[in-house]
């Protein structure tokens, strides 16, 4: 049986991500995997083999990332594009994206053996205006003013259909795998992401009875400002990442993507025994 390619990303400005590197590279030679890395490491690993990334990627069986939830979210946009199924070790704080934590580098000793889970989580596809351009949202896509603290105000329509309208610090736009992280730090239920849905969370909204909506995975929402406030444009942020100004001539069209991200998982570490460890366990 050939060798599984495994790409390794790891964020090497968190702590310990460089020691645990060298486990995580040995623990995948004795399960008879191959590990790679992008050039740009060469050397660093012994044991691992190195080439130019794009190459890597397109060969490679799994990827593995090593890092925090940020760092998750980045490698995610590469396993969708080349449609790689994706494990996160986590050296960030809860990681709560990732399913192996750094006491539990064994668990990659199931790769070569195929005992483990692929789990499929929907995207939110997002594009500005009249652009051609497609980003992926993984775990949400945020509309606000950004550094400076005023309202916005944001109609929203779906399938050509009036919404609301929403005046507030922002709105968020979640899948459910990412009901966890903003979403829910702004009062948004936790979603379990089995579920498909869009999930609206308004940021402090300007009235009592704005709360967080599940729309339906197959609703097309435009959401459109009413009002600038001279040079102030409004903010659109992808998983964290900003992408544009809105300004009142465009638009933002947001929905469910026919492409979705692969998650490697285990079968004894599911969604609600995450659940318990890394958010209830800490208040």
């Amino acid at each position: 049986m050939a060798k599984k390619n495994v790409l390794i990303m790891p964020n090497l400005t968190k702590p310990n991500t460089a020691d645990l590197m060298k486990q995580i590279v040995a623990t995948l030679l004795k399960s008879g995997c191959r590990p790679v890395l992008d050039e740009r490491f060469a050397g660093m690993f012994p044991g691992a083999s190195y080439g130019p990334f794009d190459e890597q990627i397109a060969a490679c069986d799994f990827i593995v990332t090593v890092g925090g939830d940020g760092t998750i979210l980045h490698s995610a946009k590469h396993a969708v594009n080349y449609d790689k199924p994706l494990l996160g070790i986590n050296t960030g704080r809860l990681g709560f994206l990732a399913q192996v934590e750094a006491n539990e580098i064994d668990l990659l000793l199931r790769l070569s053996a195929g005992n483990y889970l692929v789990h499929e989580y929907m995207l939110l596809e997002v594009s500005i205006g009249e652009e051609d351009t497609i980003r992926y949202a993984v775990n949400d896509v945020v509309i606000s003013k950004g550094e400076l603290s005023r309202l916005v105000d944001l109609d929203i329509e779906g399938n050509g259909d009036a919404i609301g309208s929403y005046r507030a610090d922002g709105l968020i736009f979640a899948t459910p795998l990412g009901s966890t992280a903003y979403s829910m730090s702004a009062g948004g239920p936790i979603v379990n992401p089995s579920i498909n849905t869009i999930i609206l969370t308004p940021i402090c909204p300007h009235s009592l009875y704005d709360r967080t909506v599940l729309l339906s995975p197959d609703m097309e929402l435009q959401v459109r400002s009413r009002y600038i406030n001279n040079s102030d444009n409004v903010v659109v942020s992808v998983d964290g990442e900003r992408i544009a100004l809105l300004n009142e001539s465009k638009s933002v069209h947001i929905r469910k993507a026919q492409k979705s991200v692969r998650f490697i998982g285990f079968p004894e570490k599911n969604f609600n025994s995450i659940l318990s460890n890394k958010l209830k366990s800490r208040g």
